[in-house]
This record gives structure tokens, C-alpha cells and sequence, in this order.
């Protein structure tokens, strides 16, 4: 079974690659479930009813997210009518929304997809290490043999502690939030599949998703610029994970980069 987890979908750009590139690369990958972060899906910055509408249209069946996931109006009612999208499981216990969900891929087989996010140079947060255990105690308790982790994080050195940490615990750890995508991908000793960053779906003329020039100037200047997405030069980023449907173990991962166009504004 193939699961897909596309790195963090950046604006209307994003939105537009998925319409146009998701199907091919669906039939062409033969994906039994597509996953997608989507925290960065409304004008870079949290995601809207229509926005979340858009995508799964497009194809994406499960929706993870981050810490801009709150930025847009309706943010909590949209986390707790939809069923397929969750935020950050450490986030307090009486925050909207759900940290995890389970899902039948298309070929019916219940998947567990856990969202976690990092507190190293992030805001203050529940323990991943120890709230992601607990899920997954949860998940496996209801007979959920296919984890999914999607960690929101910005250190590599803690998304790599909570790969190892999970090692034979979950199928796959896959980092989300720098919106570069690594080239570290392998599958632990004990069969949990891992990359560092998926990378990001959206314009790669940009820095991590806005336009450069706004971006470059409040570096120059210490003056926060107006930031607004790019939507040069797009392409889909993400990860392909193999699973063994028995045992729950990852049996191959690797990256997917596919680029739509140079055009764009």
C-alpha cells in the first residue's frame, strides 16, 4: 500500500499545482491515501473553509496542519466540523479540533494519522515524545496496525530524536514546517520510514513561499514587509511511503518533486 504526504501547501499557488499535478501523480504512484499539511493553504498564512473544500476536491483525503493553522477566521469551528483535518496533538487538551484521526484508504484499510508539533524555537507546547506515546497507545488499542506521524517541528535534531524515539512504534515520522524538503529519507532499523522536511508545495522562486524582494527587505531592514506568496516556478514536494498492510512496517520511502511551470506572478 502507498500512502503520499505532501509537504506544506503554500497559497492559491499550491492550491492550483494541486488541481493540476495530484491526479497524475496519484495514478502514476498508484497512492492508496494522500495526506497533505495544510496550515499555509489561504494566502500563506492558516487555511479556510473553501480553501480546505479546494483540496479535498483536488484529492487530498486527510488534512494535517501547524501553528498558523489558527490564523483565519473560523479556524476552530472549521477543526471541529471537519473530520478530516487535525491540528497538533500536544496542543492543550481543551484547544478545537483533534490531534488524530483514523482513515480507510481506498483499499480499505484503517490508517492512523497523528500530527505533533516541536518546541525547540517554537511556541510553548504539550511534550510531543510523551503526548505522541499516548496517541499511539490509543490508535493501536483500536486495533490501528498504520501510523502516520506528521511532526510539525523546526529543529532537526528533535525531529530526528522523535523518529528514533517512535522506531517500531509507527510507520512513518515526516517532518513538516521548514518547507525545504531533505534528502535524508530512510527507513529506521525497526521499520519507521523518515525524512526531515517534505518540503513545500507551492512557488520555489520565493523564500520558503513568499516573494523574495519583501522577504529580503525585512532581513535588510529589521522592518516587517507585507509578505505575499509566490507562485513562480511551482512544484509539488512530498514524500511516497510503502507500507506491509500486516505489519505496519514502512518497506520504502521516497521523495516526490514534481514541478508544474516557470510561469506565474
Amino acid at each position: 500500500m502507498n500512502i503520499l504526504l505532501i509537504g506544506d501547501i503554500f497559497g492559491k499557488g499550491g492550491r492550483r499545482l494541486l488541481r493540476h499535478t495530484l491526479p497524475g501523480v496519484v495514478d502514476r504512484e498508484r497512492v492508496d491515501l494522500t495526506i497533505a499539511n495544510v496550515e499555509n493553504a489561504s494566502r500563506g498564512l492558516g487555511v479556510s473553509r473553501e480553501a480546505a473544500q479546494e483540496m479535498k476536491k483536488a484529492g487530498v483525503q486527510v488534512m494535517t496542519s501547524g501553528n498558523h493553522v489558527w490564523k483565519r477566521p473560523g479556524a476552530a469551528e472549521l477543526l471541529e466540523e471537519e473530520p478530516f483535518l487535525v491540528r497538533p496533538a500536544n496542543y492543550p487538551p481543551h484547544v478545537p479540533g483533534k490531534g488524530s484521526v483514523v482513515w480507510e484508504s481506498n483499499l480499505g484499510v484503517r490508517v492512523g494519522i497523528l500530527n505533533l508539533m516541536g518546541r525547540v524555537f517554537m511556541d510553548p507546547m504539550d511534550c510531543p515524545f510523551r503526548v505522541g506515546e499516548e496517541h499511539i497507545s490509543r490508535l493501536r488499542a483500536d486495533g490501528v496496525r498504520l501510523i502516520i506521524v506528521d511532526f510539525h517541528a523546526e529543529a532537526t535534531s528533535e525531529k530526528l530524536a522523535l523518529a528514533w524515539y517512535l522506531d517500531g512504534k509507527v510507520t512513518a515520522v515526516v517532518g513538516t514546517h521548514t518547507h525545504v524538503q531533505t534528502a535524508d529519507e530512510r527507513i529506521l532499523p525497526q521499520g519507521t520510514g523518515y525524512i526531515t522536511d517534505a518540503g513545500m508545495t507551492g512557488g520555489q522562486d520565493s523564500v520558503i513561499g513568499v516573494k523574495p524582494k519583501p522577504a529580503i527587505d525585512s532581513f535588510l531592514t529589521g522592518v516587517h514587509q507585507r509578505l505575499e506568496p509566490s507562485t513562480k516556478n511551482l512544484a509539488l514536494k512530498g514524500v511516497l511511503v510503502s507500507v506491509c498492510e500486516k505489519s505496519g512496517k514502512c518497506i520504502g520511502i521516497k521523495r516526490i518533486s514534481k514541478f508544474f511551470d516557470h510561469q506565474g506572478t
